[in-house]
């Protein structure tokens, strides 16, 4: 099934509504499993409570991340060991309920959605999601490695209620709404922008709960390790960001600094080496930065030498950097 594009029938999204209107152009349940099974991973879906399946989805892509309007009647979703594949690329879901109820379930933990929370999860272990009620959602998916937080980090907040009245939550838990009133958007030169601003209020979010819940055990390895991923995120830009220069300033030799990042099955070096291409990667995909040279874009992340950078661009990628750009920019044009 052809997933709905921004010019299909759009509602307005009313977070204190109990009841959602489905627009005529809902789909029946065995449309709707294939239509996600094609668009995100696959999924056991059933209805529940005696009623007739109905939903329809709207569907954005924003470089490699998707954003989907959910509007259904009651319906239980199950992601199962046996539909997860080892070689399956990993992403994170971002779900934030917009009208009805929702019950996420995702590492021995449990949260209940009401209207203007978000919670995030991960395809690549099981989760069960319940909606007991008509329901509207917005969902946000994108991979791993857009993310600037370790993956065992991620792991100890998943299934965990954010709510919009405490703490960032009544900053950023607006944003998120008015990105779902507003999906038309991301269809503009800007939306590189508003996904990259979505990532990084998220991440900042998830650190704060982080943070919380080290607080209440004190100082810890993991305290440490995210301390030094913040540390390096921050001076990417610095050509002499080393791991000596790193342990120096948070006094540890250097054999423990590598023993941080061993659980990531990679070096210092080749994390930097990560997130510098992946800052790259991102400002070349930006409408915004067209007219800056691509040797500017590069420096600007701490990579000074040109043919060091185009070649370790091109193995991360498959694509010169130049390329890359050329592509990126012109579907985008495309699009508008």
């Amino acid at each position: 099934m052809p997933l709905p594009t921004m010019e299909d029938e759009m509602h307005p999204i009313d977070g204190d509504r109990a009841v959602v209107d489905l627009p005529t152009s809902s789909v029946d349940l065995e449309t709707w499993r294939a239509a996600i099974t094609e668009a995100v991973v696959p999924l056991e879906i059933e209805e529940i409570g005696g009623v007739r399946f109905r939903g329809h989805l709207t569907h954005a892509l924003v470089q490699e991340v998707a954003f989907f309007e959910i509007v259904a009647t009651p319906h239980l979703v199950r992601r199962t060991p046996e539909l997860i594949s080892h070689d399956d690329r990993r992403f994170y879901k971002l779900s934030l309920q917009l009208a009805g109820r929702a019950e996420l379930r995702q590492d021995d933990r449990t949260a209940v959605l009401l209207p203007g929370d978000l919670a995030i999860y991960d395809t690549h272990r099981p989760y069960t999601l319940r909606f007991p009620e008509p329901n509207q959602a917005m969902v946000m998916v994108f991979p791993h490695e857009m993310v600037d937080l370790p993956p065992d980090e991620v792991a100890k907040v998943t299934a965990t209620r954010f709510p919009d009245d405490v703490g960032l939550g009544r900053v950023i838990n607006p944003f998120f709404v008015e990105l779902g009133r507003n999906m038309d958007q991301l269809r503009t030169s800007h939306a590189s922008r508003l996904v990259h601003s979505a990532l990084d209020l998220l991440v900042t979010m998830l650190s704060q709960e982080l943070h919380r819940r080290q607080g209440s055990t004190g100082p810890s390895a993991r305290s440490l390790a995210q301390e030094v991923h913040e540390y390096i995120l921050k001076r990417l830009g610095d050509p002499e960001l080393t791991p000596p220069a790193i342990a120096r300033a948070h006094y540890i030799s250097l054999r423990h600094l590598y023993t941080i990042f061993s659980p990531e099955g990679q070096t210092v070096s080749a994390w930097i080496r990560h997130q510098r291409l992946e800052h790259i990667r991102r400002d070349l995909a930006d409408p915004l930065l067209a007219d800056r040279p691509i040797s500017w874009i590069a420096g600007r992340w701490g990579l000074h030498d040109a043919a060091h950078f185009s070649r370790i661009f091109k193995a991360e990628f498959g694509r010169s950097p130049s390329s890359y750009r050329r592509r990126n920019l012109d579907e985008r044009l495309l699009a508008s």
